[in-house]
């Protein structure tokens, strides 16, 4: 297995029970399948979600808006957790002090079992009313062109952070605590250019923490790590997790 020794020096940092924070983003999830949105690839009947993601696109045309979320929400539906997932949820069980902080929007990593985890940009599966401010769960998929809140009648939206938009401020202040107390964080699958989710990783090593990177290619956060790892997610978690396993 490539970068084995490196595995396994990480894999002996975690010996002893230490704070662990994993931060995830699109990698991830286009491992199960699902279309990342973004770059080359990333185009919906001539449109980038920087023009539908927005809150003036909403405004201007919530109807065009909802048809992608519609599109959106039906193919992630299909789709299912891969072994980095569930490589995560191992990790989480056997680490007393575990914190998940995700990019993605799609639900998966609690679908795999992950439970101490931070849905930083939100939920597709969830929806918010424009008028009262009331969120649910909506996994239905034959929701109307223009879903209507049950108790006002207000204008649903996906509860999810569109571009402009600020995070959640609980979320953020928790997400940003479990950061910067981190002894070892791992950041899987995301490019590190998004913030404020892309400062996360340099919080947490200006206070002391061994970081380790898992992606595909460098990154710029890659000359910051104290590992990088380059491959499928859904290869390298699960060989991790293996090294930890012949430690014990």
């Amino acid at each position: 297995m490539p970068h084995s020794s490196d595995l396994q020096a990480l894999a002996g940092l975690l010996q002893i029970p230490q704070r662990v924070v994993v931060l995830t983003g699109a990698g991830v999830s286009h491992e199960s399948g699902i279309p990342t949105f973004r770059g080359s690839g990333g185009l919906w009947r001539h449109y980038r979600p920087e023009d539908l993601a927005t809150p003036q696109a909403f405004a201007r045309e919530p109807e065009l808006v909802w048809e992608w979320y519609h599109w959106r929400r039906t193919l992630i539906a299909q789709a299912r957790p891969n072994p980095a997932h569930h490589a995560l949820v191992a990790l989480e069980a056997r680490s007393p002090d575990f914190t998940l902080l995700t990019q993605n929007v799609d639900g998966l990593h609690a679908l795999a079992g992950s439970r101490r985890l931070i849905e930083i940009h939100g939920s597709i599966w969830e929806v918010r009313c424009t008028v009262c401010q009331a969120v649910t769960v909506e996994r239905r998929l034959d929701l109307p062109p223009l879903p209507r809140c049950p108790s006002c009648g207000g204008l649903l939206r996906p509860n999810v952070v569109w571009f402009g938009e600020a995070l959640d401020a609980e979320r953020l202040v928790a997400a940003s605590e479990a950061a910067q107390h981190a002894q070892v964080m791992l950041v899987v699958g995301t490019s590190a250019v998004v913030q404020p989710a892309a400062s996360f990783a340099l919080w947490a090593k200006r206070a002391g923490a061994c970081l380790a990177e898992f992606n595909l290619e460098p990154t710029p956060l890659t000359r910051h790590c104290d590992f990088a790892f380059h491959g499928q997610a859904g290869e390298l978690l699960p060989a991790f997790l293996a090294s930890l396993a012949s430690r014990l």
